[in-house]
């Protein structure tokens, strides 16, 4: 158990962010998966679909839920993905 306030505050502030942390990836992952299955079913709204996708990766990237590298590659693979879907 921690023994400075200190302590005691980073432990509180650690929480809030792993709660807050979850629900962004957890939001992140969806946004993901329904854009993959849009690609799939060649579903019109693919492409509003990626597009949301890609902004919830940046969001994510840039509050540090995933590391940027992580968000390119997504990106990247969403985007490669539609494309050889659409020709």
């Amino acid at each position: 158990m921690a023994n400075s306030r200190q302590a005691i505050k980073r432990i509180k502030v650690a929480e809030k962010k792993r709660l807050a942390n979850t629900t962004r990836k957890s939001a992140l992952r969806t946004s993901i998966k329904k854009s993959k299955f849009a690609i799939q079913s060649n579903d019109p709204q693919a492409a509003d679909l990626i597009k949301s996708a890609v902004k919830a990766l940046d969001k994510a990237a840039a509050k540090n839920v995933i590391h940027k590298n992580t968000a390119s590659r997504n990106k990247s693979k969403l985007t490669r993905a539609f494309n050889t879907a659409s020709k």
